[in-house]
């Protein structure tokens, strides 16, 4: 697919691609969060998409979603689309905790407090191993 991620998106670690999305991850400790973003050029709102594609991005946003739920066990897991900001179209998916230093307010704008670099790689391949696991039982 011929798609370029903006310089906001392309400052996110790389998790894996799936057949339609990109999976980022977010560099902030305090709350386990990932961003799928459509493999396709020029794509800045849902309306961009066709049918067919919104379905694809459906189903993608529930694996990642059942992964994140089960890698980390969330009290709630937050899925947003907001691109005010960054002007390509990309789904967050965020873990939430009672105990995380914003409960129940919004992470929007948060500082974000990185990863040790081993933490975060140790991270990562925890999501990319229970992304595919999902994948295949969702298949």
């Amino acid at each position: 697919m011929n798609f370029e991620l903006v310089p906001a998106l392309k400052q996110k670690e790389f998790v894996c691609d799936l057949p339609f999305c990109r999976v980022l991850m977010e560099d902030n400790a305090d709350y386990p969060w990932v961003f799928l973003v459509p493999r396709k050029a020029q794509v800045r709102n849902m309306l961009d998409l066709t049918t067919e594609e919104r379905l694809a991005l459906m189903r993608e946003i529930e694996i990642v979603e059942r992964a994140m739920n089960t890698l980390f066990h969330p009290t709630q897991t937050n899925v947003a689309m907001i691109g005010n900001k960054t002007p390509q179209l990309h789904v967050h998916v965020i873990c939430r905790f009672e105990d995380d230093p914003l409960w129940p307010d919004t992470v929007w704008g948060c500082v974000a407090h990185p990863y040790d670099p081993e933490k975060k790689k140790e991270i990562i391949q925890n999501i990319q191993k229970e992304i595919l696991t999902c994948q295949k039982l969702l298949s």
